[in-house]
């Protein structure tokens, strides 16, 4: 009890001390960090979307969290074992020498971490993001220094390490665009079609559970875009919130066809038509 004792009043306060000061500054850096970055974001992307502004708040505040943690455990750690009688600087010089001994090893570590703060840095992506890297396209649902993970329509979850993201596509940064091409039959006039079209999508923008998911109030019927083996397609696109263009397009489909149906116009499927000939010339021939 009385070795305790001592070592309570002449080491184990310091201890204790180092412990509540390291915590005391996370749950401090923890409870200002989000406003803070709030106010710093909110200047920063004047005139973004809300929802755009709080994806890039919630993925700072984790990088920053994390970031501090690690940090104030490491300085806690080091501090704590020089008050207990490690030398600690002999076990950094140690590590120092350590670190150049693997340093060939952490080289892929090294690119992660560069890699991913340029990301941060350039607000290339955040967590809620659909982004396609490679042939891997899915939703952001962690980000770190280190790495990506992406969750895939059928719920894959895939680990990206940020070293080896080259190219990287982002489907949902601050607006969509729904991108349909519709086929119907050569025999439909076209003016009409095209014109039905955009009153579809027009209706759709009154609806009030499909209005605020899209920016576009009237389409852009683009062009003519092909004549197809049994159909002509037609391209539009039309700007939606991010990450809503999948849904709008989905339901923008059924009303169109619903519509087409209603007014006879034919959306083509792939058939052959076999023609034998005139069989009165053939006799002929003979």
């Amino acid at each position: 009890m009385e070795l305790w004792t001592n070592w309570l009043y002449q080491t184990g306060w310091k201890v204790f001390t180092i412990l509540g000061i390291c915590l005391g500054a996370f749950f401090i850096i923890r409870r200002l960090a989000p406003i803070a970055i709030r106010r710093a974001v909110k200047r920063q992307m004047k005139g973004k979307r809300k929802a755009e502004r709080e994806k890039r708040v919630q993925t700072l505040v984790r990088v920053v969290s994390t970031v501090s943690g690690i940090g104030l455990g490491t300085l806690a750690t080091l501090l704590i074992l020089g008050q207990v009688g490690v030398n600690i600087w002999a076990g950094v010089a140690a590590l120092g020498i350590m670190g150049v001994a693997v340093g060939f090893g952490t080289q892929h570590l090294i690119r992660d971490v560069i890699n991913g703060f340029f990301i941060y840095l350039e607000n290339q992506y955040n967590v809620g993001d659909v982004i396609r890297v490679g042939s891997i396209a899915g939703v952001v649902e962690e980000l770190s220094l280190r790495r990506t993970i992406l969750r895939d329509l059928d719920g894959a979850r895939h680990v990206v390490p940020n070293g080896d993201i080259r190219t990287v596509s982002n489907l949902t940064q601050e607006w969509s665009r729904a991108h349909l091409n519709i086929n119907v039959a050569y025999k439909e006039d076209l003016d009409r079609v095209m014109a039905l079209m955009k009153k579809t999508w027009e209706e759709m923008t009154e609806d009030p559970d499909w209005g605020p998911f899209m920016i576009s109030k009237t389409p852009w019927l683009l062009r003519v875009d092909e004549f197809g083996d049994s159909g002509i397609t037609i391209k539009m696109v039309g700007e939606t919130e991010p990450i809503k263009q999948w849904d709008v397009m989905g339901e923008y489909r059924r009303r169109v066809k619903r519509v087409f149906d209603k007014e006879g116009i034919e959306i083509p499927w792939p058939h052959v038509k076999l023609y034998y000939g005139d069989a009165t010339s053939s006799r002929r021939e003979r």
